[in-house]
């Protein structure tokens, strides 16, 4: 995923203290940016909270930024990632994933419900056996649908590492959840 020209140059007009640049810039990646510290946090009050400061720093750091192959939202999953890293510091702990409310509010009918709730309880305390690279790997392929080249920018690893870490957490996902009697 690479920057578009669009991108360029909004972050030029960013960069030169343009309100409405940072107002779209906050437009176009708070919903992944909050999603994505949610997923992590399992909090929405302090989601909210985590997002909001990614948002303040980027008003802050924006003149760091320099373009280097990584989009804007990466620099942005960068910031995320360490605030809810320091977040979990502080807490002593990571907190469990939250539960997904949009599987089971689409279900049919309650029996469905029900049924969608426990496999996706299941498959979160499946996850929380995995290393947090995995996880990561995982959230943002999955959740959040980056392609593998740009979650490897993010993590800092190359394409092939992501593209293992995924093999991985998907072969561990499978073996727990046999070993417990599937999802």
């Amino acid at each position: 995923m690479k920057m578009s020209g669009d991108e360029i140059r909004l972050i030029q007009r960013a960069k030169k203290g343009d309100p409405a640049a940072f107002a779209e810039i906050y437009d176009r990646h708070q919903p992944a940016i909050y999603r994505y510290i949610f997923y992590r946090v399992g909090d929405a009050a302090t989601a909210e909270d985590l997002t909001s400061e990614v948002f303040v720093r980027l008003v802050e750091r924006i003149d760091r930024f320099t373009y280097r192959g990584r989009p804007l939202l990466a620099w942005l999953y960068t910031i995320a990632r360490n605030l809810v890293a320091d977040h979990h510091r502080r807490a002593g702990r990571p907190s469990p994933l939250p539960l997904d409310e949009r599987l089971t509010a689409s279900a049919a009918d309650p029996e469905e419900a029900l049924a969608r709730r426990l496999t996706q309880q299941r498959l979160i305390a499946a996850i929380a056996y995995l290393t947090e690279d995995q996880r990561q790997v995982l959230l943002l392929r999955f959740v959040e649908g980056l392609d593998n080249e740009t979650v490897a920018r993010m993590l800092g690893k190359s394409v092939g590492a992501v593209k293992a870490l995924q093999h991985r957490a998907l072969a561990a996902l499978r073996r727990i959840l046999e070993r417990d009697g599937g999802p």
